[in-house]
């Protein structure tokens, strides 16, 4: 059975919505749900794209810790060529965030073109703890190197508020999803190639560059082996 909830909504103009649905694992990312999620962001590439959750107060605590060194292995490098799949495709991708939001499911919120939240949400790159480097891929380009750099070499949590006064998010709505709604309808009668176009000049080169990057090294140093709790 699927860890993710796909439809095409009127009240979101028809943008495709996936909604992560494993609450008794607050939405803890398995190998199946990453490649059907990767699957999705290639199969819809033109089109709006609006990922959430499907239970109130969370987001996603991201990669599944109770799996084996090589499934959880090929469950990050399978994350990052998620992370590239919404950065290149030429539709928008909209990560809804009402809760917390923790390593790949962090990444996730980055790599979203717009990120719409609420006061419960937050955010945490937890990388070196786990013998990897998470987010500094996109976190300096975001809100600037000093916050990013501490952000993921500390693994400290970042905050709603904070996520506005730095950028990461525009601002904060009670109803994230009624605002989902009147930026989806936007986004449904603008030109799509236009869309497409400004996307990928705000993607500058070095962006996917310093993805690769992450990814590659990521690779070659990780085991897989979950930190010691």
């Amino acid at each position: 059975m699927s860890d993710l909830r796909v439809d095409r909504p009127a009240a979101l103009a028809g943008a495709t919505r996936v909604l992560i649905d494993r609450p008794a694992r607050r939405n803890a990312l398995t190998y199946e749900t990453v490649r059907e999620l990767h699957d999705l962001l290639g199969d819809t590439s033109h089109g709006t794209l609006v990922l959430g959750s499907a239970s109130d107060g969370i987001f996603s605590a991201g990669a599944d810790l109770d799996t084996d060194d090589d499934t959880r292995t090929r469950l990050s490098d399978l994350l990052y060529a998620c992370y590239e799949r919404i950065v290149t495709r030429p539709g928008i991708v909209l990560a809804v965030v009402d809760g917390p939001a923790v390593g790949g499911g962090a990444q996730l919120c980055a790599a979203a073109d717009l990120r719409i939240a609420s006061s419960r949400a937050r955010w945490r790159w937890l990388g070196p703890g786990h013998g990897l480097a998470v987010g500094a891929w996109i976190l300096p380009d975001l809100i600037g190197r000093s916050l990013g750099l501490e952000l993921t070499l500390t693994g400290r949590w970042l905050g709603a508020d904070e996520a506005v006064r730095s950028g990461f998010v525009g601002e904060l709505h009670d109803d994230p999803w009624a605002r989902t709604r009147e930026v989806a309808a936007g986004l449904a009668t603008a030109d799509a190639d236009a869309l497409a176009r400004t996307k990928q000049a705000a993607t500058r080169p070095y962006l996917l560059d310093a993805l690769s990057e992450e990814r590659r090294r990521n690779a070659a140093a990780w085991s897989g082996r979950a930190p010691e709790r």
